[in-house]
């Protein structure tokens, strides 16, 4: 591949749960690029068959036909131990197998003739590497950078795994970006003031949730604090429509089809296109045919019973936006702007609780729910590739540490180093000391949480200072620093004042995060599984190829104008190379090279007959 096959700068990618969104910046602007259906956004998810693989718009078209191989919120597995609370609850609303693999969860699906099992950082590779494609399609040049954005919540393994996802998919990842920290890029670009501007975002998307609020003055953009849920979305919406119509169907017809995979897809199919009416309509039908042995369903929702079962969940979005202004010390009347963005904040009941919580206020909609994230990451894209302009020049994204990290100390208290809403890159550090006489080596275990014991946090992985100089407890001086990244990525380190040794840790051992074996063994997975798409594609076509010219030579010989000048030997080659023919397209993995050569044997056979009729005039 020569230089000016490949594109100079990145692009912008917002993973989403649901859908996912891609954009790059040209000719002083950003652009949101279509895929090849014309769709701004792609669904993410990922389906596998015996011979083919599809991402996208048709993995998604098919999944009814083909559920519990279709695979979707990898995002709300990535990162995540397999006893996560979440995940087990998750578990229970997907047709797709979860099982357990060393602590991690990995999804089973049978694909090329055998059962195989992929990580949530594979699939998530495999919509990216669309994405990238998408990209590729329109630029034509071979993409190798991009930023990808992650919700502000998103712990430490969640973005290393996300950053993994990357490299799976040949992409150096410059930056993991924040998605509302992108939104507001999106929001504030064009409308730059010298003021001070206080702008709250209020993400609500397919499966999480995030709310930042930020102040904005020229080009700088800082983080002033950030909550949310790592697992909120129109999903969990869906799920209460789906659990709601489940049993009324049972109700009804004293039928249950909750083991029923295909019954499930078409049925939460169907929920969530009534979800999207009714934000613009108050009441709606949702009507699935021979949804069960035969019986069909239809049922009626209005938009007053839809806000009632989802309450608990829409009211809990305020939460957050209480905590954010509480952490940055803000009152409610000192937020100049209050911007939505995700495809959830289209739903009337979650715009009125948040203009309510506001006194009334106007809610601020300018910008594109679906796609400002990935524009907000495009621009960024742009800056750190050096294509700068008027607009980005002096563009300066200051994010915080959505989570609290520390070490446990004596007694399984938590030792905070770094306070959430710290202002990120940063380097921070703390002395601890031994506990023991004579102590001389010391574990530091690492979490990050916002509770007093350990026990209640999560733990990111743990390192020993070995070496320590023999004295009384309570006298050596340990000094531990932890420094986080522009990309929000941990690192720690501790350092024994008296004798000089130091230990240090990459948080990368936690459960969850791939080891760089197991990343380039994914690698080469991702590159045979695109020569596997290939093949696929090429064997369809030379199949499709083939069929139509049977079919039209079985015309031509059985015509009676031709079949009576044609010489009978000239006539029965024909005819054994199209039943040899006929035979391979029987033939399952018959590659394209086979099927190409016997469509060259019958056209060979075809034009000796063809010569055999003219020479019998």
């Amino acid at each position: 591949m020569s230089a000016e096959d490949v594109y100079e700068g990145a692009i912008g990618i917002d993973l989403g749960t649901t859908y996912s969104c891609v954009g790059v910046w040209q000719n002083d602007r950003v652009e949101i690029i279509a895929n090849d259906q014309g769709n701004r956004t792609t669904p993410s998810y990922v389906a596998f068959a015996d011979a083919e693989r599809l991402i996208g718009d048709a993995a998604k078209n098919q999944s009814a036909m083909n559920p519990t191989n279709t695979v979707f919120d990898a995002k709300r597995l990535i990162g995540r131990r397999f006893d996560d609370p979440d995940v087990k609850k998750d578990m229970k609303h997907w047709p797709f197998t979860v099982i357990d693999k060393d602590g991690s969860p990995f999804i089973q699906a049978q694909y090329l003739g055998e059962t195989k099992t992929f990580s949530p950082q594979e699939i998530s590779s495999m919509v990216l590497i669309k994405m990238k494609e998408i990209a590729e399609a329109k630029l034509g040049k071979t993409v190798k950078k991009a930023v990808v954005t992650v919700p502000a919540y998103f712990n430490d393994s969640q973005r290393l795994a996300t950053k993994d996802a990357g490299a799976i998919a040949g992409l150096d990842v410059l930056r993991i970006i924040n998605e509302p920290t992108a939104a507001a890029i999106a929001y504030g670009l064009d409308q730059k003031t010298k003021e001070e501007k206080n702008v709250l975002i209020f993400d609500l998307g397919g499966g999480t949730f995030d709310v930042s609020l930020l102040s904005i003055t020229g080009g700088v953009f800082a983080v002033k604090a950030t909550a949310g849920d790592t697992h909120l979305g129109g999903e969990d919406f869906d799920n209460t429509l789906l659990e709601h119509f489940q049993a009324e169907f049972k109700r009804k017809h004293k039928l249950d089809i909750s083991e029923d995979p295909r019954a499930i897809r078409r049925l939460r199919s169907a929920c969530e296109r009534a979800k999207r009416t009714l934000s613009s309509v108050t009441q709606t039908t949702v009507e699935v045919d021979s949804l069960f042995q035969g019986t069909d369903f239809s049922a009626n929702i209005t938009r007053a019973r839809f806000e009632e079962i989802n309450s608990a969940s829409f009211k809990s979005t305020i939460d957050p936006v209480d905590k954010v202004l509480k952490d940055a010390k803000m009152a409610r009347d000192k937020v100049d702007d209050i911007v939505l963005v995700g495809g959830s904040t289209r739903i009337p009941k979650v715009q009125s609780l948040v203009s309510e919580f506001f006194g009334g206020r106007q809610l601020n909609k300018s910008i594109n729910p679906d796609e400002a994230v990935a524009y907000g990451a495009a621009v960024q894209a742009a800056v750190l590739t050096g294509q700068t302009s008027d607009k980005t020049a002096d563009l300066l994204l200051l994010d915080v540490a959505p989570l609290s990290l520390g070490v446990a100390m004596q007694g399984d208290i938590f030792g905070v180093v770094v306070p959430r809403n710290t202002p990120i890159p940063t380097n921070k550090s703390r002395t601890f000391t031994t506990v023991e006489d004579n102590q001389t080596q010391v574990t530091f275990p690492v979490y990050e949480g916002e509770r007093t014991q350990c026990k209640d946090n999560r733990l990111l992985g743990e390192f020993e200072l070995s070496g320590i100089a023999p004295m009384p407890r309570g006298q050596a001086e340990l000094v531990c620093t932890f420094e986080i990244d522009a990309n929000g990525l941990l690192k720690v380190s501790a350092l024994d004042r008296a004798s000089g040794r130091n230990a240090q840790i990459s948080i990368n051992n936690s459960v969850g995060r791939l080891s760089s074996a197991e990343i380039d063994q994914m690698i080469k997975d991702a590159e045979q599984f695109k020569a596997a798409d290939k093949d696929f594609q090429a064997r369809h076509e030379a199949k499709s190829d083939l069929e139509a010219y049977i079919h039209s030579v079985e015309s031509t010989i059985s015509g009676p104008e031709l079949s009576l000048k044609m010489k009978r030997g000239a006539k029965s080659a024909v005819e054994a190379e199209l039943a040899k023919a006929l035979e391979k397209l029987e033939i399952e993995d018959t590659s394209s090279d086979e099927l190409r050569r016997a469509h060259l044997h019958i056209k060979r056979a075809v034009q000796k007959a063809m010569a055999s009729a003219s020479s019998s005039r």
